[in-house]
């Protein structure tokens, strides 16, 4: 490094030395320093070789190919003897490139390729055969109905189960053996029943067209059929409200024919609930009465249940499912499923997740602690899903369709709120035959055992057993 002392003067930090340079040399290095030539004869074409001292022979080129490639130097001087013969930078596109890179501020980024096997990224599930007991194989066939099997439900004992038919019937039978015990004429088509919860209250509800009947089955003793007779006994053929006037939404009367009460509605009835104490049940038609707590603003209600335990009771409409509170008569949750049109719904035993079926096939999972979207979004279905339902007592879900099968699922709910939900497919149930585009019509677990029960359109009830 030469340093200026003087005009004349500098300092040779290499040697350790002052150097005194002359006018002309003086002149040269401060035309160097401006960026000009070195003189007027300097030619801006000649070509510049480094001196020999800095060109390495061949031995030592040859050496260099036996060193590491972080040693091995990354640049080997040579001379050339013209511009003519000095060969092109070989990366200048690439370095041209990476400029142009920077320029628009483009990342660079090397993406290495993975190779994944696709059986790795599927989830890992339990194996069906630790997850018995679960119904797989049709054990029993029930007969009797001549048209489509719209609604089956099983009393809570689980010896018996009734059925209601498009042929205008009603049947009751015994499970384990086929037999039927009683059956009663309504001469329209039986939309609905459902036994009471209470084994020792044996009544079915029953709705046919406009009105819901509450029967008296017959089972029981002596003492059960006296109380069954008091509870089915009115005195007024009107229901009155607070203000003492009458009600024109419904109407309960005394049906002695068959031996129980009819609930008169203007609208044809849907669907029948009953609480799991018993002493309360909802009932679904087009239009809703004014005693209704809840105001949907005209929206069109597809079906309700109660909770389980608590004082909740869900009603789904087309497209959401809003969760009421019967003792502050208020919203307090809403459900969105995103489905084309909800057809049924159900609420797990502990009252905290529910299952959504769609007219297009789907199957919504809600976790309620979770969120108000889908926990899971099952596409199991190619036609319309007409019910859905929980086991009482078995981690057990099923869902039926207009596709004539019946899914079986395997759902367990942890009492851990870290741990989510375990839905694990487990059986596809075939053997009904399609009916006027329809298939299975209605499915219901055995209130105690890992059973199914399956309603057709093609006026068939089986039994599905593990």
């Amino acid at each position: 490094m030469l340093i200026f002392l003087s005009r004349r003067k500098i300092n040779d930090e290499y040697n350790d030395e002052e150097v005194e340079l002359t006018k002309e040399e003086t002149k040269l290095i401060r035309r160097v320093l401006k960026g000009k030539a070195p003189h007027g004869d300097f030619d801006p074409y000649a070509v510049y070789n480094p001196s020999l001292e800095y060109i390495p022979t061949q031995e030592e080129i040859n050496s260099y190919q036996l060193m590491d490639e972080e040693d091995r130097p990354k640049f080997i001087p040579k001379r050339f003897t013209s511009l003519r013969s000095i060969p092109a930078y070989e990366n200048a596109v690439k370095d041209s490139f990476e400029r142009c890179l920077d320029l628009y501020l483009c990342p660079r980024v090397r993406k290495k390729r993975i190779n994944i096997d696709p059986e790795s990224l599927k989830p890992k599930l339990p194996s069906r055969k630790d997850l018995k007991p679960y119904p797989a194989t049709c054990y029993l066939e029930y007969r009797g109905h001549k048209g489509a099997v719209m609604s089956i439900s099983t009393e809570a004992s689980g010896q018996w189960i009734a059925s209601g038919s498009s042929d205008g019937t009603v049947r009751l039978s015994e499970v384990e053996t086929c037999r039927c015990i009683k059956v009663r004429e309504f001469g329209e088509v039986v939309q609905y029943v459902a036994w009471n919860p209470l084994p020792e209250l044996p009544i079915l509800a029953v709705s046919v067209g406009q009105d819901v009947f509450l029967l008296n089955t017959g089972l029981g003793n002596e003492e059960t059929q006296r109380k069954v007779k008091e509870l089915l006994h009115v005195a007024t053929s009107t229901v009155l409200d607070d203000s003492g006037n009458k009600l024109s939404a419904w109407n309960w009367l005394q049906d002695d024919e068959h031996e129980g009460i009819r609930l008169r509605h203007f609208k044809t009835v849907y669907s029948v609930e009953w609480h799991r104490k018993g002493d309360y049940f909802s009932t679904l038609s087009k239009k809703f009465t004014q005693r209704h707590p809840f105001k949907l603003h005209g929206l069109p209600v597809m079906s309700a249940v109660f909770h389980p335990t608590r004082s909740i009771f869900f009603v789904s409409t087309k497209k959401n499912v809003r969760v009421y509170d019967l003792l502050k008569q208020k919203l307090i949750k809403k459900l969105e499923t995103g489905l084309r049109e909800v057809s049924s719904i159900s609420v797990h035993p502990t009252g905290d997740n529910v299952i959504v079926g769609s007219r297009d096939g789907k199957l919504c999972w809600f976790d309620m602690d979770l969120s108000s979207k889908p926990y899971k979004v099952l596409k199991c279905h190619p036609k319309d899903i007409t019910n859905v339902a929980f086991h009482r007592s078995y981690p057990l879900f099923a869902s039926c369709s207009d596709d004539c099968t019946a899914y079986v699922f395997h759902g367990m709910v942890y009492s851990d709120l870290n741990q989510n939900p375990l839905i694990v497919p487990l059986e596809i149930l075939r053997g009904h035959a399609s009916s006027n585009g329809r298939g299975v019509l209605d499915c219901k677990f055995h209130p105690r055992k890992p059973w199914l029960f399956t309603a057709g359109a093609d006026s068939l009830i089986k039994l599905y057993c593990h």
